[in-house]
């Protein structure tokens, strides 16, 4: 089947009188786009938000080391939770697949629980009910949702790998583990690896929730920046200079995702390899 003939499969190219009217709508939207940036960037102007007053702090030692200590609390309390999330996730899985009920039934219970609750409530119930310091009570809170999160991505993974891939592997005498390990979890990391790191960059930016216990990371060291300094409180620039930074982080993220897709693409498990041409005269045992 030709690229074309593929591309008419599913919809009908469309007509002159389509087409034009596609170039309409994407010209209107342009326009729409261009004019609502341009009015944002014209309050900007108008509210004084660029006054050298307003940015100067940025240029003091003291405020580019909060904001680099809040940015490093940030990654810190991301790299727990997300190591800890995957962890928690692939034991919450392996509880969900287990044939056990006695396994299966508390690890759905958990699941379901942590995923229905909100990220705050257990982060503020961890931090105040428990008597937990900011950081542990934090990447707790991610933890648990997170982690639940994945459990169900892990799960739904696993299921996904084609039934006669276990079968044959128990065919061969493997046990559950093996299967588990050697031939279900690397076929399926394939298909979860965009739901992971979706879920990643939101563990990345739930952190920004750490403020409200008094983590000093990144977004607490902007509070800090716009409500402590004397400048016609600068928290238009502040918000100017942390949300780049935070939508930096999750491209990285999804750009990490994609390299390691592609990759994974371009470098099979296995290669082909050479058999040597049969010589005259071989032959198989009973043949003689």
């Amino acid at each position: 089947m030709t690229h074309t003939a593929a591309a008419t499969t599913l919809y009908d190219i469309p007509g002159p009188r389509t087409r034009k009217r596609h170039f309409v709508y994407g010209i209107v939207s342009t326009a729409l786009i261009v004019g609502l940036v341009g009015w944002i960037i014209y309050l900007l102007f108008e509210t004084k938000q660029f006054t050298s007053a307003k940015w100067t702090p940025f240029e003091y030692k003291g405020i580019q080391e909060l904001l680099l200590r809040g940015l490093g609390n940030t990654l810190k309390a991301f790299a727990y939770a997300a190591v800890l999330s995957l962890a928690l996730g692939a034991v919450l899985a392996v509880g969900r697949l287990s044939e056990h009920r006695a396994v299966r039934r508390p690890a759905t219970l958990v699941v379901e629980f942590f995923r229905a609750m909100p990220v705050l409530v257990m982060i503020f119930f961890i931090f105040v009910a428990l008597k937990v310091q900011p950081l542990p009570a934090l990447v707790a809170g991610l933890t648990l949702y997170n982690g639940s999160v994945l459990a169900e991505v892990f799960r739904t993974g696993i299921n996904s790998v084609d039934r006669g891939q276990r079968e044959a592997a128990y065919a061969l005498g493997m046990r559950k583990t093996q299967v588990m390990t050697f031939v279900l979890a690397p076929q399926a990391v394939r298909a979860m690896l965009p739901t992971i790191i979706s879920q990643l960059v939101v563990a990345l930016k739930d952190t920004s929730l750490g403020y409200l216990i008094t983590y000093e990371e990144f977004l607490h060291a902007g509070k800090l920046i716009a409500s402590n300094l004397d400048y016609d409180l600068p928290f238009i620039p502040v918000v100017m200079v942390i949300s780049p930074i935070y939508i930096g982080m999750c491209m990285l993220l999804s750009w990490f995702a994609t390299w390691v897709a592609k990759r994974e693409r371009r470098s099979p498990k296995t290669e082909a390899v050479e058999v040597a041409p049969a010589e005259p005269g071989t032959l198989l045992p009973g043949l003689r």
